[in-house]
């Protein structure tokens, strides 16, 4: 009786969280799988949007004053839009709703063995406030006067005043579609936690969770406990723009450093709330494809812990030449150096896994190794800047913009193609092809190096990241031909991304039918079909977990790994 009462209860379940068919269960299912898939194809959308926009102005950097291919001639006030909404397109429009979003909806339930998150229509609501979020940022740049020119650190007084950064209602509404965004993050977070915390597979403990859902867990906090300031910082930031306010005017008892202290309050733990979920993503593959037991697991969980504790004293980094009190810089010089320690450790445990493995160079393992490797030389230049004397020389160069670039591209691009060719399978029930992921992999990677690289060298020579045509200044001039390697560069980069959309749409249609588990993986999301269907598992099938989820090689097995959900 106890049987048939759970398969009505899950029956029921299934008739209430994903009823809608037809072209509505696109649009209004509650299934976390769809509103994975939303989030992923939406952020996907944006990428393409924020790269064509890098293409533009690097263009315009590279040949001055002519027209750009595809574009035309590129005005100051144009080329301040595209480089502010580049930056908060690629952080609020693409990192965030694929890394946290789109696999944090999609891998949560799966790998702790839910049939889906504890508040579905939640779910479904945070999707829909993205989704408008996403329409308000794009018609930004398309209304009178043009998309918001402030930076995207939107500092005021330039951002609070529409004399000053010439685009009254591109402003007010890139502050709008923030906010919104910051708003469905919220609402998405709540049920991560919620979910983890309680909807765990029986015999699935703490330390049986995969890292990737404590790390996306952890970078959800984060997100709860920094973003809250920025929030209070954006409404005032808007009263000043539409109602006068002056919160920001110095000359009526405003601070215009109050705003950044804002800003960078949230904005350094937002670097962490997006490198967790990617360092989580790349954990799962190198435990995979190394076929060895994870070095360090506690490690790892506690260290993210203290990274993201960490993570709030290190902001006013970014504000050693605003004026700050020079004791305080002292102060924030050592904690900056402090939080390069447990990063370190992440990287490190995961260099260990790989040591003595029977490592496999498909095309995920490529991208997480290109992850580790990447992301150190970003590590390692941010140092020069979180040294205050240093900084001093170095803030606002090209120096900043490609150390800002090794560590959050390998985050939103590298993370996110490890993770799509990962999950593919699994999504999709079908294998991308391998030929082109790696022509993908390297057209991506190698040109990657040569865009950020020469600008290292254009900051140490002292050239500013916020000038529209360095012809007028004959000293920086002469560093032409860096500028125009490191855009070629790019525009080679963008056309290797042909290659991974040809993959990705051919293999949905004509990929080689992937099975259960076609990486040989332990985790539970690989014990039910591909793709998964809805709740699923069938009601009586849901999985039981007996150990962790690394468990690979284990000398009391023949075969080389030992799903979660396999009785000893």
């Amino acid at each position: 009786m106890a049987h048939v009462a759970t398969a009505e209860a899950h029956a029921e379940h299934d008739a209430h969280h994903h009823g809608p068919q037809g072209i509505l269960k696109y649009i209004w299912s509650t299934d976390h799988k769809m509103i994975a898939m939303q989030y992923l194809f939406t952020g996907m959308f944006m990428g393409l949007i924020g790269g064509l926009m890098a293409y533009v102005f690097r263009m315009q950097l590279a040949f001055p004053g002519l027209p750009v291919p595809g574009f035309g001639l590129v005005s100051p006030g144009e080329y301040n839009a595209l480089v502010t909404n580049h930056g908060t397109i690629m952080i609020f429009w693409v990192a965030m709703p694929v890394l946290i979003a789109a696999f944090g909806n999609f891998l949560i339930p799966l790998m702790i063995g839910a049939d889906d998150m504890v508040f579905p229509r939640i779910n479904r609501l945070s999707y829909q406030i993205f989704f408008i979020s996403a329409v308000v940022i794009l018609l930004s740049l398309v209304v009178e006067g043009g998309g918001f020119g402030g930076a995207w650190t939107a500092y005021p007084p330039l951002s609070a005043e529409s004399q000053y950064n010439l685009t009254r209602l591109g402003a007010s509404l890139w502050v709008l579609a923030v906010a919104l965004e910051f708003v469905a993050f919220l609402l998405g977070g709540i049920n991560f936690i919620t979910t983890l915390m309680n909807s765990r597979a029986p015999g699935m403990k703490a330390y049986d969770i995969p890292l990737v859902c404590w790390m996306i867990v952890i970078a959800s906090i984060l997100f709860m406990l920094s973003v809250g300031p920025l929030i209070a910082g954006a409404v005032m930031l808007f009263f000043d723009q539409t109602l006068g306010t002056g919160f920001y005017d110095p000359t009526r008892g405003g601070d215009p450093i109050l705003w950044q202290h804002l800003f960078w309050f949230f904005g350094h733990p937002e670097v962490y709330v997006v490198l967790l979920p990617a360092i989580g993503i790349v954990i799962e593959i190198v435990a995979t494809f190394a076929r060895k037991k994870l070095f360090g697991y506690k490690i790892m969980l506690f260290t993210a812990v203290a990274t993201g504790v960490l993570s709030f004293f290190v902001w006013a980094h970014h504000q050693f030449i605003a004026g700050i009190d020079p004791r305080m810089a002292n102060v924030f010089t050592v904690t900056t150096l402090l939080i390069s320690v447990p990063i370190a450790e992440l990287l490190f445990v995961i260099i260990a896994t790989l040591y003595g493995g029977s490592i496999r160079l498909t095309t995920p393992m490529l991208w997480a190794l290109a992850f580790v490797a990447e992301f150190l030389i970003g590590g390692v230049t941010g140092i020069f800047l979180g040294a205050s004397g240093s900084d001093v020389y170095l803030h606002d160069t090209y120096f900043v913009l490609a150390h800002f670039h090794y560590t959050f591209f390998p985050i939103a691009i590298i993370g996110t193609f490890a993770a799509i060719t990962f999950w593919f399978p699994k999504m999709f029930g079908r294998m991308m092809n391998e030929t082109l992921g790696k022509i993908h992999f390297w057209g991506t990677i190698i040109p990657f190096n040569m865009i950020f690289i020469p600008l290292f060298v254009l900051g140490l020579g002292g050239q500013h990241r916020r000038i529209y045509n360095f012809q007028n200044f004959p000293e920086l001039a002469a560093m032409q031909p860096i500028r125009v390697l490191a855009t070629l560069s790019l525009v080679v980069m963008l056309l290797f991304q042909i290659p991974f959309f040809v993959n990705f749409v051919r293999s949905l249609r004509r990929g080689e039918k992937a099975g259960r588990n076609p990486w040989h993986s332990n985790t539970l999301e690989w014990t039910t079909e591909s793709p998964p269907p809805h709740g699923n598992w069938p009601p009586d099938q849901m999985p039981v977990v007996y150990r962790g989820p690394y468990e690979y090689a284990h000398p009391d097995r023949e075969e080389d790994y030992w799903p979660q959900n396999l009785p000893a």
